[in-house]
C-alpha cells in the first residue's frame, strides 16, 4: 500500500477547506482573521501516524484508554468532532454512521469507530448525545469510541495526522475542516476522506486498504485493482487502463477456455 505524502492529500486540503466554508456560513469565523482561516485545513504530513499512546477517557463510561486501545489494532475511522457542534459535526457523524452500516464489515471486528472531541468546554454528556443521535441505534454506535481528552493529548494526535482547527474568541467556538482519517491499525494515516461525501463503497475500500489483507475478501483486492483513490476528490475512482487489461484478461482466458473445451469435446468424435 502506497504510503500517503504531501502531494496525495492536496486534493482532500482542497475538500476539507470546500467543507469548510460550510462550517463558516455562520458567525462562528467572526474573531477569526484570513490568516487563522488559513492555517484550518487536513493536510496529513508525509508517513503520518497517530500516537497510539496518547491518553483519553471514554465518554461512555468514564474509564481511562489510550489512542491504541481505543483502536484495538484494527483498521479505524478517525473522527475528529466538537460535540458541541450542530453545524457541520453532526451531519458528518451521521453520514459517516450510514456509510459504515453500509459496508457490510463488521464494527469492532473489521474496523473501528473512534471519535476525538477537540473542544474542551463539551462534556461527556454532549458527547453520548451527539453519538446517539447521529449514529442511531444498532452496531455501529454499540462499537464507536467516543473520546474525550484534556488539550495535550488531543494536540498531539490532531498535530500528528495534520488536522488544523482554530478558536474563535469572539463566539466561543471552532473553525474546523469537515474531514476524517482511516488509520491502519498501527496508526498510520493511510486516507483522509470528506464525511460530508462518503460512501459506503469509498469507505469499504479505505478500510480494506487500511487493513492490508486482514479485511475484506478477494472480492475487494480484484475492486481495489481496478479502482484507485483520486486525491482531487478524496474518492475511489475506476483506473480506466486496469479496468481494461482486467476485461482484456478475462475475455482471452474466456476464449482460451472455450477452446480447450471444444477440443476435448471434438477428439472422441474423431477417434471414433
Amino acid at each position: 500500500m502506497r504510503r500517503p505524502g504531501r502531494r496525495p492529500f492536496r486534493g482532500a486540503r482542497r475538500l476539507a477547506a470546500a467543507a469548510l466554508l460550510t462550517a463558516l456560513a455562520h458567525p462562528a469565523a467572526a474573531g477569526l482573521t484570513p490568516k487563522d482561516l488559513a492555517g484550518v485545513a487536513l493536510a496529513p504530513p508525509p508517513d503520518a501516524r497517530a500516537p497510539l499512546d496518547a491518553a483519553f477517557t471514554r465518554a461512555a463510561d468514564g474509564r481511562g484508554t489510550s489512542l491504541g486501545e481505543a483502536m484495538g489494532g484494527r483498521p479505524t475511522l478517525l473522527m475528529p468532532l466538537d460535540y458541541a457542534c450542530r453545524n457541520v459535526c453532526d451531519p458528518m457523524l451521521a453520514v459517516a454512521g450510514a456509510a459504515l452500516a453500509a459496508t457490510g464489515l463488521q464494527p469492532g471486528t473489521d474496523y473501528r469507530l473512534v471519535t476525538l472531541g477537540f473542544n474542551p468546554r463539551a462534556d461527556a454528556g454532549q458527547a453520548r448525545a451527539m453519538a446517539a443521535e447521529q449514529l442511531g441505534t444498532g452496531p455501529v454506535l454499540d462499537q464507536a469510541v467516543v473520546l474525550l481528552g484534556s488539550p495535550a493529548p488531543v494536540a498531539a494526535v490532531t498535530r500528528a495526522v495534520g488536522y488544523a482547527y482554530a478558536y474563535d474568541r469572539d463566539t466561543e467556538s471552532y473553525a474546523h475542516p469537515a474531514g476524517a482519517l482511516v488509520l491502519s491499525g498501527d496508526g498510520r494515516v493511510a486516507r483522509a476522506l470528506s464525511p460530508l461525501a462518503m460512501t459506503a463503497r469509498d469507505l469499504r475500500l479505505a478500510l480494506v486498504e487500511a487493513g492490508e489483507g486482514r479485511v475484506g475478501g478477494l472480492a475487494d483486492r480484484l475492486v481495489l485493482l481496478c479502482y484507485g483513490y483520486d486525491p482531487q476528490t478524496g474518492v475511489y475512482t475506476p483506473l480506466i487502463r486496469r479496468v481494461l487489461t482486467m476485461f482484456g484478461l478475462a475475455t482471452v482466458l474466456a476464449i482460451a477456455g472455450l477452446v480447450w473445451w471444444l477440443q476435448r469435446r471434438s477428439g472422441p468424435a474423431r477417434s471414433a
